[in-house]
């Protein structure tokens, strides 16, 4: 396999990654918006919505692990390929 190949499986590796964590975060954000949103709403502790707080506040755990697995499946991608450490 060439330099420019295998230059070329790496970056199309890279993005298939960013396009399942994307759809990932889309599909758990928009469940937590329009299932758990509506079954949780009208329930208020302490002046916050419970709907609203899980749905933002999953969406935003959801982003965060995905941001760890791609750092992760980054790491396992550079290895496969021999990209040095700085």
């Amino acid at each position: 396999m060439s330099q420019n190949d295998d230059n070329n499986a790496y970056w199309a590796a890279n993005m298939r990654l960013i396009k399942i964590s994307l759809v990932i975060w889309a599909l758990v954000s928009f469940g937590f918006g329009i299932v758990l949103r509506p079954m949780l709403s009208g329930i208020s502790v302490g002046g916050t919505d419970l709907g609203f707080w899980f749905a933002q506040q999953g969406s935003i755990l959801c982003f965060l692990a995905l941001i760890f697995f791609y750092a992760w499946r980054m790491n396992a991608l550079d290895r496969e390929h021999g990209v040095d450490e700085e």
